[in-house]
């Protein structure tokens, strides 16, 4: 297979373009119009210093024209979104803008693929070859110090995919060369793959590090760099610190390639891996006997993305009858047919929701962009398409697989104490009931799913060294028999932002073998004649209404972020003693207290509040950590066994509704308190 590597825009011919073409004023009379705007108060201060840090560490010969003419343009808000910070490797990686509000002329170039620009945009709080070039480099720079720590003398090895976003390509094409330029093996593959086959493949291959490129559900003018570690999980402590300490004290992308003798070798992955990846995910299945004979019509989309690679091949081999949304088959990083490619947003799944209605299909199923996320839409008992939330897919999923369990025996009386659900605290306590009723354990989780990875990580680490053996290798049965008798098994896990796993050789959320649980599912109910919201109405009987509201407020740009930081802190500093007249009975803040999970782990300080109110109705408020919003979870319940189902639900509805009705006021008197204090003491920036 010919496979090209390309290198970020450095060649003379793009040198002597800027140079000629685009700067129209010097390097004095623009550097001199921004210190004028800063003293003006039309940019920060902290712009203006990381546009010079920024002019002094990328080897972008375009870096300089672009801010040139934004500065010639007066185009202040742009530079300050741009330049507000330095764009800092968190534990989740780098997810920020490569496309600009405003497009200079020379990031334009001669335009990109599918209507992009050439180049990325310019900006320290930018994803561009500057940001991408400090986050590999740090990354082999800790690996490699991990690998003698650990006394391997040997080449690091890393893996990479991309998701199908403007730039992706490019930007993994350039973390292999710079792997293989700075003496690292790298696996790349042929094409746009799932971000769960990348944490399959970093197990499978035994590399030490991993990167997907993508920027998830975002929009389309937005990417990253997510990073993963030797277990396949994102990374966490103790690597994040590490990782985090050499990507940051890097000022400059410039490295310098070693002899060629010395330099690694970059490997194609294509069609066997993914091979692979479909064995594994077909073990997930717990009941393969109720997919014989009873063939299903589903609708899916990838919402331009990577799901189709592997979701539509793996339903059709398991008897499913698949139809695709033709306009939504390609992969095209502009999402030109939604508003929002995240499968979370019932507007993502309408085109397959009308297609399934007119195709009389059971289902319609809809994955993100890198496919770790999935959500559904199901025919109810009238015969219409109903949307189901995160929450609702996630519970009906995990009841399934621990009723399952119990009944293969599998789980059993005497094990059960084994057997554990892991969910995020931000997750339905629906997911808990269910557990509890079986009498397996529950562990909740911060919100990423890294967390429950970790978790993962630890089952796996407690199985004696001699027992385990060479874990990866193993049958599914082999693994989970020893944790059941060894360590701790999981059953399931899963978030109510549409992310769910139920095996342990991928260690992130993974939209296709979501599909494959999903599929199952839908199989068990067609064989007890009942549709899904059917079986949703027969647990909301036995456990009790449960409901929830998850909304956010987006708060863009430089600005944005001072009031989502400030509006995170007043919550903190400032809850009050009643809210929606119901009083509060219960605070946990995660960034004060020691919380410790039910297995007595320390939880990691983390800037998210849960209040519970003395209702019954509770509430979590986080700033978002990929996304430019604060983000708010509501849940409500009712008692079980209701004589009226549709009254019960009304309830837990209604009362959800008022208590964002009452939050959301809430917030934006906040919000202009943090306005008009931030502007008295002048630290927003702006006039």
């Amino acid at each position: 297979m010919l496979f090209r590597i390309v290198k970020k825009p450095d060649h003379e011919g793009i040198a002597l373009m800027a140079a000629i073409l685009i700067i129209r004023i010097s390097m004095s009379e623009w550097k001199s119009r921004l210190a004028d705007a800063v003293r003006a108060g039309e940019v920060l201060a902290e712009s203006q210093e990381n546009i010079d840090l920024l002019v002094k560490g990328t080897s972008d010969p375009l870096a300089e024209s672009a801010i040139s003419e934004l500065v010639e343009r007066s185009e202040w808000e742009e530079i300050n979104d741009r330049f507000y910070k330095t764009m800092a490797f968190g534990t989740g990686g780098l997810r920020g803008r490569t496309i600009g509000k405003v497009v200079t002329s020379v990031e334009q170039g001669q335009g990109g693929p599918l209507d992009r620009p050439e180049f990325p945009c310019v900006g320290t709080a930018s994803m561009n070859y500057y940001n991408l070039g400090r986050a590999i480099q740090g990354f082999i720079a800790y690996v490699r110090k991990h690998l003698e720590n650990t006394g391997q003398d040997r080449k690091p090895v890393f893996a990479f995919a991309q998701d199908t976003r403007h730039f992706s390509n490019d930007f993994a094409q350039y973390c292999a060369k710079v792997c293989a330029d700075l003496g690292c093996d790298a696996y790349l593959f042929d094409g746009p793959r799932a971000t769960p086959e990348l944490s399959f493949t970093l197990r499978a291959l035994r590399a030490d590090a991993g990167v997907v490129i993508t920027a998830s559900h975002n929009p389309p003018h937005d990417n990253g760099f997510k990073a993963y570690f030797n277990d396949g999980g994102q990374i966490v402590e103790p690597h994040a610190s590490g990782i985090i300490a050499e990507v940051n004290a890097l000022a400059s992308d410039n490295y310098e390639p070693l002899p060629e003798d010395q330099r690694g070798k970059v490997e194609v992955l294509g069609a066997e891996m993914d091979e692979q990846y479909k064995a594994k995910l077909r073990t997930i299945l717990l009941r393969p006997d109720l997919l014989e004979g009873r063939s299903a019509k589903v609708v899916y989309t990838n919402l331009h993305g990577t799901g189709g690679w592997i979701v539509v091949p793996m339903l059709r081999e398991m008897g499913f009858e698949v139809l695709t949304v033709p306009e939504q088959d390609e992969q095209d990083g502009r999402f030109p047919t939604v508003a929002s490619p995240n499968p979370e947003n019932a507007s993502a799944l309408q085109m397959a929701i009308d297609l399934a209605q007119a195709e009389g299909a059971d289902a319609a199923i809809g994955t993100d962009p890198d496919c770790d996320r999935m959500g559904v839409a199901v025919r109810n008992a009238d015969g219409e398409m109903q949307l189901l939330s995160g929450n609702q897919i996630g519970t009906l999923m995990a009841w399934y697989r621990i009723k399952t369990f119990f009944e293969q025996g599998i789980i059993t009386e005497s094990n059960r104490s084994r057997a554990t659900l892991t969910k995020t605290f931000v997750t339905t306590e629906f997911q808990t009931a269910v557990a509890q009723r079986f009498g397996i354990g529950v562990v909740n989780t911060l919100t990423g799913f890294k967390f429950i990875g970790e978790k993962l990580r630890k089952y796996e680490d407690a199985i004696p060294a001699d027992k385990r053996g060479d874990y990866r290798s193993l049958s599914e049965e082999e693994t989970r028999a020893l944790r059941l008798e060894y360590s701790k098994f999981f059953v399931f896990g899963g978030e109510e932002s549409y992310g769910y796993l139920g095996g342990d050789f991928v260690r992130d959320k993974d939209g296709n073998g979501s599909a494959v649980m999903f599929a199952e599912l839908a199989a068990y109910a067609m064989s007890e004649g009942k549709k899904l919201t059917d079986l949703l109405d027969d647990l909301y009987l036995e456990f009790g209404v449960y409901d929830e509201m998850n909304t956010s407020i987006v708060l863009e740009g430089a600005e944005g972020a001072v009031k989502i930081a400030a509006l995170t802190l007043s919550y903190s500093e400032n809850l009050p003693t009643e809210i929606d007249g119901s009083a509060v009975v219960k605070v946990q803040d995660f960034n004060k207290e020691d919380i410790y999970d039910e297995e007595g782990d320390l939880i990691p300080k983390a800037g998210m509040i849960v209040v519970q109110l003395e209702d019954g109705r509770r509430f979590a408020v986080r700033p978002s950590g990929t996304e430019p919003k604060i983000k708010y979870y509501l849940f409500g319940k009712d008692a079980p066994g209701a004589d009226d189902l549709a009254a019960s639900k009304a309830r837990v509805i209604e009362g959800l509704e008022a208590l964002w009705s009452w939050l959301e006021a809430d917030a934006y008197r906040r919000m202009d308190a943090v306005v008009e204090s931030v502007a008295v003491e002048g630290d927003l920036g702006r006039k």
